[in-house]
């Protein structure tokens, strides 16, 4: 080997380690950033229920707030308050605040369940989800529960596929699943 062809595959090998350092040190630097001050929600496409809320539409934000930025319509002949251009979604208060929403397609979690998703996927995509066997002589789908702190999906299945799915605080679903709550 030449000196020349010596003096390029040295200089070549140092490029390459300091190209190699470089990469760490930005790696390493990205990684001590502070976290984003973006939204946990701005990740999630419109159509995502996930257990925050719906779009800007948040668990725990009162029906009032709500009602005065257009979100919500409270009208007699309904059931209750209703979200203003999204039929598809069904809010439920406890105490002037939303604590569960009923969703059907083009609503989906983030993880792609919705009313209609076998319950065999269900399953395979919240291995965590706990099986609920519905109180004696009602007639409550039995369900899987999937929860994440005190916040929950419920989906009310025939067996075969999700007939029913919500949102919302553990707590509210739980009363949902076992009582009826938030029933017209």
């Amino acid at each position: 080997m030449s000196k020349t062809t010596r003096q390029v595959t040295a200089l070549t090998a140092a490029l390459l380690v300091v190209a190699g350092l470089a990469g760490c040190a930005s790696l390493t630097t990205e990684s001590r950033r502070a976290p984003s001050t973006q939204s946990a929600t701005a990740s999630y496409g419109p159509n995502v229920v996930h257990f925050d809320g719906l779009r800007d539409i948040q668990f725990g934000r009162s029906l009032a707030d709500l009602t005065s930025q257009g979100i919500v319509r409270v009208s007699e002949q309904a059931c209750g308050p209703r979200l203003a251009n999204i039929p598809e979604a069904g809010p439920v208060f406890a105490e002037g605040k939303l604590v569960l929403l009923w969703f059907q397609p083009p609503f989906a979690t983030p993880e792609g369940v919705q009313v209609g998703t076998p319950v065999s996927d269900v399953r395979a995509r919240y291995g965590n989800a706990v099986d609920l066997t519905p109180p004696a002589g009602s007639y409550t789908f039995p369900g899987l529960l999937v929860t994440s702190g005190d916040r929950a999906y419920l989906f009310l299945h025939d067996g075969q596929t999700v007939q029913k799915a919500i949102a919302g605080y553990e707590k509210y679903v739980r009363q949902l699943f076992e009582t009826g709550f938030g029933s017209c």
